[in-house]
């Protein structure tokens, strides 16, 4: 596998952590994104990677001119990007729609439609040029059967799965895949109950390797 260059968003959560683990060890450089300093500080002293191997930057990934800024600077350090992981997270639920906040609805939209759009439109013209492409997202398996009480969390999932979609059709040409890792949650603690980062990662590397090439527009259900 040729060295690639991968933004990670949500990069200092669990999962963010051990994919840019898991990809700097194959030898792959990193734009990492996260909103807590801290924990982006402390993935970036932890990969103990050169320099020349890694950016990183708190931006906000709802501010569409921050993040476009942001992807100018990855794209003059390494000339192109191969690889969008969008693993930022965030729910709301518990509630009927009757009790649902109208900020609820608006945080949710922000948090995983908006963010996708803003990433897109900062890379789909690089990722376009660059000749081979990557790009995932890992979604609930219930945005194709809605359960009781997460209304607003799956309706903006449900939208972010379709802008991952488009995109699949409109770089389809460009030798770029677009897929959906679908899971019942992410079992961090080990419970059972989901899949575990280190599933969710095998299922990112098998997408990432070439035997993948033609899998694209895809749900990929792991639980």
């Amino acid at each position: 596998m040729n060295k690639r260059t991968i933004v990670v968003t949500g990069a200092g959560g669990a999962l963010g952590s051990l994919v840019a683990k898991t990809f700097s060890e194959a030898g792959h450089n990193l734009a990492l994104h996260d909103k807590d300093s801290a924990k982006l500080d402390a993935l970036v002293r932890g990969l103990n990677l050169p320099v020349g191997r890694v950016y990183s930057s708190t931006v906000d990934l709802t501010d569409g001119k921050a993040l476009q800024a942001s992807a100018k600077e990855v794209i003059a350090k390494f000339g192109s990007v191969h690889a969008l992981f969008h693993l930022v997270g965030g729910w709301v639920g518990g509630k009927r729609i009757t009790e649902t906040q109208d900020d609820d609805l608006e945080f949710m939209i922000n948090q995983h439609v908006r963010t996708t759009f803003n990433l897109f439109k900062a890379y789909e013209e690089n990722l376009g040029k660059s000749g081979w492409g990557r790009v995932i997202t890992v979604s609930p398996s219930s945005t194709s059967n809605p359960l009781a009480q997460r209304s607003v969390y799956v309706a903006a999932k449900s939208a972010q799965e379709n802008l991952v979609l488009s995109l699949a059709a409109e770089l389809k040409d460009a030798n770029v895949t677009a897929n959906i890792i679908q899971v019942k949650a992410i079992d961090v603690d080990g419970s059972g109950n989901g899949s575990t980062p280190a599933e969710i990662v095998s299922a990112m590397q098998y997408l990432f390797s070439q035997q993948a090439d033609k899998v694209t527009g895809a749900r990929i259900p792991l639980s």
